[in-house]
């Protein structure tokens, strides 16, 4: 499935909302979709946004286990390996997973 991404195009990301989580590398998720934005300064530290071609959209972000979240003892970016996974529907968790496991 193709997809685009919050480095390619502006995405609405409004009304998303935890879908499910997934396991991977951050490494892996910048292969995959492009260098992260930055979080919102609080609560995550990294956050893709995605838009595939059916109109699914998703985010993927680290939640409360970061710098942002927990200073000092928080886990540096390139060393989370779980993600929460938002979006509209179920679908966003489906669309990231066939992507990850491609």
């Amino acid at each position: 499935m193709k997809y685009e991404t919050h480095n390619d195009t502006y995405i609405d990301i409004d009304g998303t909302c935890l879908q499910g989580r997934v396991g991977a590398d951050y490494k892996q998720l910048v292969r995959l979709f492009g260098q992260p934005t930055e979080g919102d300064g609080c609560k995550t530290d990294a956050e893709w946004e995605v838009k595939f071609s059916d109109g699914v959209v998703a985010t993927i972000y680290n939640w409360k286990d970061g710098h942002n979240f927990c200073g000092e003892g928080g886990k540096d970016t390139n060393k989370i390996k779980r993600w929460n996974v938002g979006g509209r529907s179920q679908s966003a968790i489906v669309n990231v997973l066939n992507i990850l496991e491609k």
